[in-house]
């Protein structure tokens, strides 16, 4: 009979474009959440928990800059209906309000935070996971809807530790591109349906205006492109005359923002979306202007294409401006760490008829580098107070004490361990990033007493201090038991006013 082979061992590790996220990762993403979450609601948005599996019906056409429909999400079937995760917050949105739409307010103002996944090729700093946080009002075709989300996710910024000069927020707009692709001659308004094809190609065109610069661009509104290796990309076949009128909406950032909205009116003139894009743009400008906020944090610029394809009016991006180095050392800005915009058409799938609504979603993870990239996040949390073991049998008395530290708000936990070797005791409070040991061994009960060492200070003094400066220095104390509070308390804030 042959030998029946094991079964392997499965692999412990996560699957593909996923990862793991420990106590200092966790604990920071919360901090700033929980920093976003007071401006939104300073701002008067409520908080919304929708579920993180919806009907592929209920999410409808999937990623804004995907063609195919089933492309993106992680679905499966279940009985008859197909199940998603969902791939971010604002189709969920779409589907709430028009669920509730008669018991919630109207404008309806949610911010949302928590995680999205996306089935997409992972790669370096890409994953299928991620946090999203956003805020959205619905029900509101106002552009002061749209100012005070270019103000708040100003406010945010500088919330969460962005200084002023480190960011700006960009403002652009949909139906501006569409009066410019109108007076291109490749939008009817009469007949929506023409041109769809090249204008498709324009979106995708200007949207690689980063990575092509104004050059590949043209290229590619004209008659294509061959890039380094010799690939060619068919272009939207554009006249010269055509090509230039698209590039003037890209160009047509001024020094001030009048200069930027007269260079749009003059490359619009005679389309009535895009007069009313550039309507809507000097409106959000002068409401910003009007509470503070000027061109050194929230500026009007047609080169913003992000999203083009996928908002109908004003789209903003948040973007970092300090400079950073890249993995071969090469100095390059950060980039985007957020973006937005009006989305009229969304809510209409479920309803029927045109709901306004607009909105930002805050890419947490992005955020959260370029915080640690300017040191302002440490990385490292502060462990608990350990109390060390010296007599198994008491462990009663042990926990008494983390319990009254607990009681005072001070972390604290009992080793758990095997007690026997007390050096271990201390490694473990090491890798656990404690700042204080407790010691009580029967000779310190028998005279009421408890040591109580500082493991941030005895680090430092290990690594620096001389004979003299240890002895000056002593990195542990001796304490009545009955003062262990507030010794405890005493050395915590000692170590912080050292830090």
């Amino acid at each position: 009979m042959a030998k029946q082979k094991k079964a392997p061992k499965p692999k412990a590790l996560p699957p593909k474009g996923f990862r793991d996220y420990f106590g200092a990762d966790v604990s920071e993403r919360a901090e700033m959440l929980w920093r976003i979450a007071d401006v939104y609601h300073l701002y008067g948005f409520e908080q919304l928990e929708s579920s993180a599996v919806e009907t592929v019906e209920a999410l409808g056409k999937f990623l804004p800059d995907v063609d195919r429909p089933n492309e993106g999400v992680f679905a499966w079937q279940e009985d008859e209906d197909w199940l998603a995760l969902r791939y971010d917050l604002t189709a969920p949105l779409a589907r709430v309000y028009a669920q509730h739409r008669n018991e919630l307010p109207s404008p309806y103002r949610r911010f949302a935070m928590g995680p999205v996944w996306r089935n997409e090729k992972p790669g370096p700093g890409r994953f299928r996971q991620f946090y999203q946080c956003d805020a959205d009002t619905v029900g509101s075709a106002s552009m002061a809807a749209d100012a005070e989300i270019c103000t708040m996710l100003s406010d945010t910024l500088e919330k969460v530790g962005i200084v002023r000069g480190d960011y700006i927020i960009r403002v652009n707009n949909r139906k501006v591109l569409n009066g410019v692709m109108e007076v291109a001659g490749i939008l009817d308004p009469f007949e929506f349906g023409k041109f769809t094809e090249e204008r498709g190609i324009v979106l995708r065109a200007i949207d690689k205006l980063d990575r092509l610069g104004l050059e590949g661009v043209r290229a590619l509104l004209g008659a294509g492109r061959k890039d380094a290796s010799g690939d060619f990309t068919q272009g939207a076949g554009l006249a010269a005359e055509q090509v230039e009128v698209v590039m003037g909406f890209m160009q047509a950032l001024g020094a001030t923002s009048v200069e930027t909205l007269s260079n749009l009116r003059r490359l619009v003139a005679g389309s009535v979306i895009g007069e009313a894009g550039v309507d809507e743009l000097q409106q959000i400008s002068e409401l910003v202007t009007t509470q503070g906020y000027g061109a050194d944090r929230i500026v009007l610029d047609p080169s913003v294409v992000r999203g083009l394809g996928y908002y109908t009016g004003p789209v903003y991006e948040a973007e970092l401006t300090f400079e950073i180095k890249d993995e071969k050392g090469r100095p390059r800005q950060f980039g985007s760490v957020a973006g937005g915009g009006r989305y009229d058409d969304l809510v209409k799938r479920f309803t029927g008829q045109e709901v306004p609504a607009t909105g930002v979603s805050i890419g947490v993870d992005r955020l959260l580098a370029a915080l640690r990239m300017k040191g302002q996040m440490q990385n490292k949390q502060s462990g608990p107070v350990v109390i060390t073991v010296m007599d198994r049998a008491r462990m009663g008395d042990y926990q008494a004490m983390a319990t009254e530290l607990r009681a005072a708000g001070i972390r604290a936990e009992v080793y758990l361990g095997n007690p026997k070797n007390f050096g271990n005791q201390l490694k473990y409070a090491d890798n656990r990033n404690s700042p204080i040991a407790i010691i009580e061994g029967g000779d310190e009960q028998a005279a009421g007493i408890v040591q109580i060492k500082d493991l941030i200070l005895g680090a430092q003094l290990a690594k620096e201090a001389s004979l003299e400066e240890w002895k000056a220095r002593p990195s542990q104390i001796e304490a009545p038991r009955a003062q262990i509070v507030d010794k405890v308390r005493e050395m915590l804030a000692a170590q912080g006013a050292a830090q």
